[in-house]
């Protein structure tokens, strides 16, 4: 049960990422909050106007590294994966 949770975890945060880079429509915009994520301006640039489609960026580098887990957190998101494993311990 604990691979299964573990791996709607990370399919839960790549929908997330994707989600997140789907609302940034435009390459300009995707730029900007690239280097606000703290991307240096070389690779949001190029990462900003590549022609990957939605799920292939959420999966790859461009946003794992940008939109990490923590961030993710600050937005709300609960890992469950954390929390089956203290409903787990306490039993």
């Amino acid at each position: 049960m604990k691979s299964r949770i573990q791996e709607l975890n990370r399919w839960l945060k790549r929908r997330i990422r994707m989600y997140i880079w789907k609302q940034w429509k435009k390459p300009k915009t995707r730029i900007g909050n690239l280097i606000a994520l703290g991307m240096s301006v070389y690779w949001a640039h190029k990462n900003g106007y590549t022609g990957k489609g939605y799920w292939r960026v959420a999966g790859s580098g461009i946003l794992n590294h940008t939109l990490t887990d923590k961030y993710l957190e600050s937005l709300g998101y609960d890992d469950i994966a954390k929390k089956y494993e203290v409903l787990h311990l306490n039993y």
